[in-house]
């Protein structure tokens, strides 16, 4: 939302803050660009005794890319505004014992404000070899899609403990990026919810390390097609902030100060054969510090 690109997500550029929310770190390879809000609108069902022109029958999954439009908030309230006079108007229908029109588009799924540069495209090739795209190695120009390919690369990381395509040395990393496929280790899940939510970051990871730009989760629409993904069922994105983390890091422990010590008086220290020997005074003639009676 801010214009900023971020284009060098890794574990170690990741930090977790002190109420357990992360931040971003090294914003060196960041890149800066303007960004025009607009609406992303999905396609409605189509009426259940109608068809499409070719007799086929309508893609209700794939969302539609809508050119910007101003002013935003006033587009997505005149949606719902136009989606709740739909609603009356079948329960007025309904009331008066007539039948609603199934015509009518679903008003279910509102319009979706998209504020990203899906479009923004770049020829340079910076960041860590291991989350490199393969349109970045190619050298062909690369869009927003790279970035959705990091993000994959960055579960697979976190999940398995290291990264997809890594080889010998960077040229071969390279290489299994273009050339090999996606493969994911086994694992052992304690319980059957455990292991539907791995499937799940599994399809998630899989639709983001997509090689085809062109096929990849979140390459036409940005973050509004991921957020749809099973994966972050049950997340409200709006008040993220708001919610507490699983994990909340413990406040350091500070050791509590030592008590101060009396002060110690000091010593004349002797040696062995010193202490032997007998003690005589002998005053100098000029000692004046002492006084006779």
């Amino acid at each position: 939302m801010m214009g900023v690109v971020y284009r060098d997500l890794k574990p170690e550029n990741v930090l977790v803050r002190g109420d357990g929310h992360i931040m971003l770190s090294d914003f060196d390879l960041s890149l800066k660009c303007d960004v025009v809000p607009r609406l992303l609108r999905h396609n409605s069902l189509p009426a259940q005794n109608g068809s499409s022109a070719g007799g086929g029958r309508a893609d209700s999954g794939k969302p539609s890319c809508v050119p910007p439009i101003q002013p935003v908030l006033s587009c997505l309230f005149n949606g719902v505004h136009k989606c709740h006079q739909a609603k009356e108007g079948a329960a007025a229908a309904a009331r008066d014992g007539g039948e609603a029109d199934d015509s009518t588009e679903p008003c279910d799924r509102n319009p979706e404000l998209v504020v990203e540069p899906v479009s923004a495209r770049s020829r340079s090739f910076v960041g860590t070899h291991e989350y490199l795209a393969p349109e970045v190695i190619s050298g062909q120009g690369h869009g927003s899609a790279v970035d959705w390919w990091t993000l994959g690369v960055f579960m697979y990381e976190m999940v398995y403990g290291r990264t997809p395509f890594k080889g010998a040395d960077n040229e071969k990393t390279l290489v299994n990026i273009i050339k090999q496929p996606l493969a994911f280790p086994r694992v052992v899940a304690a319980s059957g919810r455990e292991w539907d939510e791995h499937l799940r970051a599994q399809d998630l990871m899989t639709q983001l390390l997509a090689k085809n730009p062109k096929k990849r989760l979140g390459g036409c629409t940005g973050s509004a097609e991921v957020k749809r993904h099973d994966f972050f069922k049950g997340v409200n994105w709006a008040l993220v902030r708001s919610v507490r983390p699983p994990e909340v890091p413990k406040p350091p422990v500070v050791p509590a100060p030592a008590p101060a010590l009396a002060p110690q008086k000091k010593v004349l220290m002797m040696s062995r054969k010193e202490r032997q020997e007998p003690y005589n005074y002998n005053p100098r003639p000029d000692d004046e510090r002492f006084e006779y009676f």
